[in-house]
């Protein structure tokens, strides 16, 4: 499967995860930008799907991002990288690596909650 340039019009950033210390000796996990990229975005389901977290009902906003293979990509996992789009940061929850061919990796991932 060929990927067609002209549907990666959107932009978003793969951010990793990295411990970074203080001046003080501390330990912190930090996102930092790793890879920013072109990307065609879609919706992973027709569905508008909904969950009860603590007593509130709220929206599961998941996306599917197709982008273009490359070397910074190859290692790409849920659990040390995650996507900011539109300025949201989204986390990863399955990479497709579209049989191995080496042209194209799917990206699935859910808005991440923050506590307010």
């Amino acid at each position: 499967m060929t990927v067609k340039i002209s549907l990666l019009n959107e932009r978003l950033t793969i951010q990793k995860n990295s411990v970074t210390v203080d001046s003080v000796g501390n330990h912190k996990n930090e996102w930092t930008d790793y890879f920013p990229c072109y990307t065609y975005a879609a919706a992973s389901s027709y569905q508008q799907k909904e969950q009860q977290a603590a007593g509130i009902t709220v929206s599961d906003d998941e996306l599917v991002f197709t982008v273009r293979y490359c070397s910074e990509l190859a290692n790409l996992d849920n659990t040390h990288y995650r996507v900011m789009f539109r300025d949201e940061p989204y986390n990863i929850t399955a990479v497709d690596r579209m049989n191995y061919q080496h042209k194209s990796l799917k990206i699935t991932c859910e808005k991440e909650r923050r506590d307010s």
